[in-house]
């Protein structure tokens, strides 16, 4: 159990910490210095704290020793360790000396820890000359020098929330630059109860960011069937989101999940026999109408994901959710993505895209969620779910209806953000899981009148949200001006009184 304390200790001096780089360096990036030495000083601390377990046990047998720490999750090379760095913290090459390091732990530790680190700290354009660089790295070597994050005072998930802590505060000070690398944390666990992974289970993200989706949908496989039997699978375009996800994945002991980097749309890493690896689970809040996403190439595409159609080059949304739906297994994935409203209802290659779909039955639910959920974006967004348990030999293969709910207006306000409780998930997933009709709410749409309506999903087509407007009381109302006529004719009778004492005539 985490303890709250420490928890909130943990998240100050880390947070405090980003003042080395405020005013210097944008905050899109000093995340990325923040998040490494972070990293770093959690690896030392486990690292130490077993050495001298070690040595308590073994004396000054070396031989002993190092056959102890081989069995490390990881290898921390001598000389590589925060605390060498903090003897070292007055060097003229402080920058140098960091990257020097941090080279050397991803050296060390190739299968799960190459390229994690992915920033410069001897970029003097950056970081400023010299002196002044030198100056900030000390600070921030001083700054970390107070967190003790030994696995004897701290465990793994207090430095885990503390990394999804500052990713989402950075996010939020960042705007929409943020919106590639981290989604809020209900609506990741929205999602994992939506798609409702089980143990077993190969879980894919496409488009991972730093990979919290994944981690929300393993930890509901341990939460509801306390089971570890699952496989994470992620691939990330952008190279220093990428080394989060790793890293991401490394602090919440998720070492032998398969993080990959590189262009899902036009260049899959996740093959398995020269073909689409195929999943359980597809999730991903992919980047909005991405513009210039490679749709000069689709029609060309080795894995024929565009088979319906290739989506317009300025609008990427479609591209997405065509690998996802391909990604997933035959007649048993589950796909959630997370959508602009514009998927639901444009024409165009988008409108044939969404028909085939439907009309193949493969979509299972249409959500819509609040407005300004997202650092990225503050209008609402949706989730469509695919099933592809609908199809002809699935066990949904009867199911001829879409459920559609419309929680736009249930959540709590935020001056910067708004946000989802754990009641409006629960009503969500609990209505979706029922397929109930709720007035102004949900119902499950048939794919008949869905077809009528040209495949139009625009939700406000099929929920009607207006508030019945109350009936009118005529003789109330009549009552009611009986009594003001009557106010009105003692008001101008005192009046005219009053205009008598003074000689005036009313």
């Amino acid at each position: 159990m985490i303890d709250p304390n420490k928890l909130e200790e943990v998240k100050k001096v880390a947070w405090s910490a980003c003042d080395t780089f405020r005013g210097v360096v944008d905050a899109t990036e000093y995340k990325d210095y923040i998040l490494d030495f972070l990293f770093l000083k959690y690896i030392s601390d486990v690292w130490a704290e077993h050495y001298e377990e070690a040595r308590k046990a073994y004396g000054e047998d070396e031989e002993r020793i190092r056959r102890r720490m081989a069995r490390e999750r990881f290898v921390l090379p001598k000389g590589a360790s925060f605390y060498d760095l903090y003897a070292r913290r007055d060097a003229d090459n402080l920058g140098e000396l960091i990257n020097e390091a941090l080279d050397a732990i991803e050296e060390a530790n190739k299968a799960k820890l190459a390229d994690v680190f992915n920033v410069d700290f001897n970029n003097e354009t950056k970081l400023g000359p010299t002196r002044d660089r030198n100056r900030r790295l000390k600070n921030l070597i001083e700054g970390f020098a107070g967190l003790n994050l030994r696995p004897s005072v701290v465990d793994e998930d207090i430095i885990g929330e503390t990394y999804i802590y500052l990713i989402e505060r950075f996010a939020a000070g960042a705007g929409k630059k943020a919106g590639e690398f981290y989604t809020p944390l209900q609506v990741s666990r929205l999602m994992a109860r939506l798609v409702a992974p089980k143990p077993g289970d190969r879980l894919c993200d496409p488009a991972c960011g730093s990979a919290s989706m994944l981690l929300r949908a393993g930890e509901y496989i341990e939460a509801t069937y306390k089971s570890h039997d699952y496989a994470l699978f992620g691939q990330e375009v952008n190279s220093a989101t990428y080394g989060f996800a790793r890293m991401n994945m490394f602090l919440h002991g998720k070492d032998g999940a398969t993080i990959v980097w590189g262009d899902t749309l036009n260049d899959p890493k996740l093959i398995e026999r020269d073909a689409l690896m195929k999943f359980d689970v597809v999730v991903a809040n992919p980047p909005f109408s991405l513009d210039q996403w490679g749709a000069e190439n689709a029609g060309n595409d080795r894995f024929a994901r565009f088979w319906r159609g290739v989506p317009p080059k300025s609008k990427g949304d479609y591209a997405f959710v065509s690998h996802m739906v391909e990604a997933a297994k035959t007649r048993e994935g589950r796909v959630g993505v997370v959508v602009p409203h514009g998927v639901l209802f444009r024409g165009g290659a988008e409108g044939r895209i969404r028909q085939a779909l439907i009309e193949e039955n493969l979509l299972d639910a249409v959500i819509g969620l609040p407005p300004n959920l997202f650092p990225t974006t503050g209008i609402p967004v949706a989730i469509l779910v695919f099933d592809r348990a609908r199809e002809t030999g699935g066990a949904h293969e009867g199911r001829r209806d879409v459920m559609v709910i419309d929680a736009s207006r249930e959540y709590r306000e935020g001056k910067r953000q708004n946000a989802l409780e754990d009641a409006h998930v629960s009503r969500i997933v609990e209505t979706y899981r029922t397929r109930a009709t709720v007035e102004r709410y949900a119902r499950p749409v048939p794919i008949a009148e869905i077809t009528s309506n040209d495949f139009n999903l625009n939700i406000p087509r099929y929920i009607d949200t207006a508030e019945a407007e109350a009936e009118i009381d005529i003789a109330a109302v009549e009552r009611e001006i009986e009594t003001l006529e009557g106010e009105l004719a003692e008001l101008r009778g005192k009046m005219k009184a009053h205009l008598k004492e003074l000689g005036l005539h009313g």
